[in-house]
């Protein structure tokens, strides 16, 4: 887990917020946080895997996550299992919505497989409003989060995409050597203070 102070997780706060505030209208601190934080969570593979069938294999596909969340017909041995399962499906449906979106469409060949981009973000936008009806006990301060993130789904998704575009950008060779300039302007200015 990247801690809250690491630069990644500054990157990500200052990215998410600037985009999600300036350009979509997004300025719900909670929402930009847990964005901001969810990225950072997702820089280590196995968070993006960490849910598991039955028979201890991590689950890549939302269509089996779906399955593997109903408490009523499907493996799902609680609603505490539910909303688990659930949440981790709006993440993980966010992320690749914004910041992968071509990679929706290029494996999906199995009967399981949620088949193209519209119907991720109908799992995305649907796993977060089942989360947020779990408004009680200890689940009560963060369910009006998860309505705000199923509102503001097809939002979030568009301000990741920005933000994965300055990620790209930052990677190209100019744009790089203009950091390091600014960097070593910032660091020469520290030393002199």
């Amino acid at each position: 887990m990247i801690p809250e102070s690491h630069p990644l997780q500054e990157l990500f706060q200052d990215l998410v917020g600037r985009h999600y505030g300036d350009q979509i209208g997004i300025r719900d601190p909670q929402i930009v946080a847990y964005v901001s934080h969810l990225l950072a969570e997702f820089c280590e593979a196995d968070q993006l895997y960490k849910v598991h069938d039955g028979a201890d294999r991590p689950l890549a596909d939302v269509g089996e996550m779906l399955l593997e969340s109903d408490p009523v017909y499907g493996p799902a041995p609680s609603f505490d299992r539910e909303r688990q399962v659930r949440k981790h499906i709006g993440d993980y449906t966010l992320f690749f919505a914004g910041m992968f979106p071509e990679s929706i469409n290029h494996f999906r060949l199995r009967r399981q497989r949620l088949e193209n981009f519209v119907e991720w973000v109908k799992a995305g936008k649907e796993s977060y409003y089942i989360v947020s009806k779990f408004e009680h006990f200890e689940y009560a301060k963060v369910a009006p989060l998860f309505a705000s993130l199923s509102r503001n789904f097809e939002g979030c998704v568009y301000g990741l995409n920005m933000v994965k575009n300055d990620l790209e950008e930052m990677q190209h060779p100019i744009v790089r050597r203009d950091i390091v300039r600014r960097d070593n302007g910032r660091r020469t200015n520290e030393r002199i203070m």
